[in-house]
């Protein structure tokens, strides 16, 4: 049996999450009814200005020092050959990601954002799903507050990535765990697994699902057990930007996993959070669904690294300008 202590304090942060300023996003919505332009003209751009000022608590809304954050992890669970891609290639995208090489790093570029990249323990998979725990419970605590630190130094938007073979084979895991369901209701092609990877991913998941049991029951338990390392760093990062009164841009299918983890523990948990863009995996669309969350973008982008949530925050600090523009034009 593992000691409840390590989670305790995240458990205390789901029960008292500050919730949103509603006077600075009522100021936003007054600005662009004041504005001379027809009613709700600028469709989602007023949502997200709303939105950014809801949970930033400023009115108009701005974003100065938006971050793109990626975990990278390996899953002991790639052994099983869900993937057509080496457990080498996540250390090697971080090696491009590093040397400013990766599609992602040309994204910030173009909409100037700050980007880490954050390497958790590459060189120790975490164990086979299959047949143990992926983390005990005081590495998961640990790694879900190391997932905190990725606001140190200050952001006003944080955009929240993942690298990892085979975690897509993991996110069917913990969809399935939360919101119930067999193997085959939550696999794609991931990285580009076959018809036959794909069967073996269900069957990997379904064996999983069959070893941990009732142990799924509680969301944090099911997050350390089927989940990985960028999981529960994603997953402390949505917690402490929270805390902070940050804005979160979630990306992709990974992302999307690690907070429906949170979600699971308390249905408030993601209101500072957007989805920034769809997965071609069919499973994203349902769990975003049951999430409650619209994606700001459907590019058919599923490369990973943050992609993503960095082409969407674009649109975000677009939105702000359009507020606070608006604003200056009004005095």
């Amino acid at each position: 049996m593992t000691s409840a202590l390590p989670f305790d304090d995240f458990r205390n942060l789901l029960a008292t999450l500050p919730p949103a300023d509603t006077a600075a996003e009522a100021r936003v919505r007054a600005l662009f009814a004041k504005v001379d332009k027809p009613k709700g003209s600028l469709g989602r751009i007023e949502d997200i200005a709303a939105w950014l000022a809801a949970w930033s608590g400023r009115a108009p809304p701005a974003v100065n020092r938006p971050l793109v954050a990626i975990f990278a992890g390996n899953h002991g669970v790639a052994r099983h050959g869900i993937s057509p891609r080496p457990v080498a290639a996540t250390a090697n995208a971080v090696e491009l990601c590093a040397a400013g090489g990766a599609a992602v790093n040309q994204i910030c570029i173009a909409n100037d954002l700050g980007l880490k990249v954050f390497d958790l323990a590459l060189h120790i998979p975490t164990a086979d799903i299959t047949e143990d725990a992926a983390l005990d419970e005081r590495g998961c605590a640990a790694t879900m507050a190391f997932g905190m630190e990725a606001i140190a130094g200050g952001t006003d938007l944080l955009c929240l990535g993942d690298l990892g073979v085979g975690n897509s084979t993991v996110a069917a895991t913990l969809f399935a765990a939360l919101f119930g369901g067999k193997g085959a209701d939550w696999v794609g092609s991931g990285s580009g697994a076959d018809a036959s990877m794909r069967v073996r991913k269900a069957e990997v998941v379904d064996a999983a699902l069959a070893f941990h049991g009732t142990g799924l029951r509680d969301p944090l338990e099911a997050l350390r057990r089927v989940g990985g390392r960028e999981f529960a760093a994603i997953a402390g990062a949505i917690l402490a930007a929270r805390t902070q009164k940050i804005p979160v841009l979630l990306d992709g299918l990974v992302a999307t996993a690690a907070a429906a983890a949170l979600h699971a523990a308390d249905a408030t948990a993601l209101d500072h959070c957007l989805l920034a863009s769809l997965s071609p995996e069919p499973a994203h669309a349902r769990a975003a669904e049951r999430l409650g969350l619209r994606p700001l973008l459907d590019l058919g982008v599923s490369h990973g690294e943050g992609a993503g949530a960095a082409l969407a925050a674009g649109l975000v600090k677009a939105a702000a300008l359009t507020a606070s523009g608006m604003a200056a034009a009004l005095h």
